[in-house]
């Protein structure tokens, strides 16, 4: 049986794993791991609202929202490993959002350390998804000139 593989699909590496070619962007990982940290963040803040608030409701509310965000934060990790277009925007509203969202809840003393990183964190994303903005692929590898000056290209 032959089977074909997709053009977006490279040959198995060293590593002997083959992968769609977003995924070996090295930016889009970075930007999935720092969504992942996000998350993270989000959880932890959860969990301190859980231990410290009095009332049920406003502890229901909070935790609902920290979980949503979180939820969305771990989707669009996942779409930038996968090499979707919405992603990066995604990342970069998240990371704009980030900000705001830590700055609304008073930087108390219990919540200073992840909100901090949350603001921190959410700088980084939105500064990285603008920094590579229009980037789609990797660059051309440069050109090799044979003795007689024809132009040879890498396989």
């Amino acid at each position: 049986m032959i089977r074909h593989r997709s053009a977006d699909t490279p040959a198995a590496e060293g590593d002997g794993t083959a992968g769609p070619r977003a995924t070996r962007l090295p930016i889009r990982r970075v930007t999935a791991i720092m969504l992942l940290a996000a998350a993270v963040l989000d959880l932890t803040r959860c969990g301190l609202v859980v231990g410290t608030v009095t009332q049920a409701g406003a502890a229901a509310g909070l935790v609902s929202v920290g979980l949503a965000a979180a939820a969305v934060s771990l989707w669009t990790a996942r779409g930038c490993q996968q090499g979707t277009r919405w992603s990066g925007w995604a990342a970069f509203l998240i990371g704009t959002a980030s900000g705001p969202q830590a700055a609304a809840s008073g930087l108390h003393s219990l919540y200073a350390i992840p909100d901090t990183a949350t603001a921190a964190l959410g700088v980084l994303v939105a500064a990285g998804v603008l920094a590579t903005v229009g980037r789609t692929r990797r660059p051309a590898p440069p050109q090799t000139y044979s003795p007689d000056r024809t132009v040879h290209l890498p396989l």
